[in-house]
């Protein structure tokens, strides 16, 4: 058995929660919105994941220090705009040796920093404890893992010892875990594929067909291969489950905040308006600046995401936007 402290009692935070509790670990959940653990006191219910029961025997805390204090593995379940200041608050409750896994999906805009890379800045500047840093990245809806729905997904770490712990701790028989060693891939996957979801969504809010979105969807994959690759990356990951497979889930799925988003756009919604009407953090729109800085830094061309980039902050017609992409100079597929 293992002691988990989850930070986030949103949809993924509480979704994993209850699967670690199922799995038999010690788990306590903590939020840095002291509304969150209230109304899962009072119910037992998240809003978000209906029908899902919150296991009584979670430790449901508003306090950082009983949440982080002598566990084993440490889960940040957080938007990517919170993790640094999560990971302030923690810090002085952390102790030398932890796990400190991350299942948010993003990058830093200032620093190109990953979330394990955000994390990893916070903690061992200035102190000599050191910590263990692993990520979880899949195509994973969490109100389908909340309901016990086969899934799959990868634990990345560059140490195989801690990537085979965080596959032993979250495998379950509904649950299967594979390991990476690729950390820097599987995190730039889960970044750069919402991005990618918004322009899918946009497609079907424009009325085109499914040619269109598996066109995209391809292409959208090629470029952010085309990137990783040049950053060190190996190719496989973008592959596998947290490349192809969490694209896939991503640019489909209703459930998925991104592709929603772009549907409201490709429906004629200006995008600041889109967002709000999520009621959710989309992540695609936060990981836009970040990704047109690799892309220059790294002389890359990524044509979907600054396409993307020109409808969400450049104010250009989608329409438009798809036509200049389909009347690029013509090239090989590979």
């Amino acid at each position: 058995m293992a002691r988990v402290g989850v930070l986030g009692a949103g949809t993924w935070g509480t979704a994993l929660a209850r699967m670690l509790a199922l799995n038999g670990h010690e788990t306590a959940l903590w939020s840095p919105r002291p509304r969150d653990i209230d109304a899962l006191a009072k119910t037992h219910y998240h809003k978000h994941l209906e029908g899902v029961r919150i296991p009584e025997t979670i430790l449901l805390t508003k306090d950082a220090q009983e949440a982080c204090a002598e566990k084993d593995l440490i889960v940040f379940a957080l938007p990517s705009v919170a993790i640094r200041q999560t990971a302030q608050t923690v810090k002085p409750y952390l102790r030398d040796g932890q796990i400190l896994v991350s299942v948010a999906k993003g990058m830093e805009a200032d620093t190109l920093l990953t979330m394990t890379g955000i994390i990893n800045d916070v903690l061992e500047e200035g102190r000599q404890e050191r910590f263990h840093y692993a990520a979880l990245s899949g195509p994973t809806h969490a109100e389908e893992v909340a309901r016990d729905l086969p899934s799959a997904i990868v634990a990345a770490c560059r140490e195989d010892r801690v990537a085979r712990t965080v596959q032993d701790v979250f495998m379950n028989s509904s649950m299967r875990v594979y390991r990476s060693s690729d950390l820097l891939g599987v995190e730039l996957c889960g970044a750069l594929k919402n991005v990618i979801a918004i322009a899918a969504g946009a497609c079907v809010g424009m009325g085109f067909g499914d040619n269109t979105r598996a066109a995209l969807v391809t292409r959208g994959m090629a470029e952010i291969k085309r990137l990783g690759l040049k950053m060190g990356c190996r190719p496989e990951t973008f592959d596998g489950l947290a490349g192809i497979g969490d694209m896939i889930v991503t640019s489909t799925s209703l459930h998925s905040r991104n592709m929603r988003a772009g549907m409201l756009i490709g429906q004629g919604m200006e995008p600041k308006k889109a967002v709000e009407s999520i009621g959710m953090v989309v992540e695609g729109i936060n990981a836009l600046p970040a990704a047109l800085e690799l892309a220059d830094r790294y002389q890359v061309e990524l044509p979907i995401t600054f396409a993307v980039d020109a409808v969400v902050n450049g104010g250009q017609d989608p329409r438009r936007v798809v036509l200049d992409l389909m009347m690029r100079d013509k090239k090989a597929e590979f």
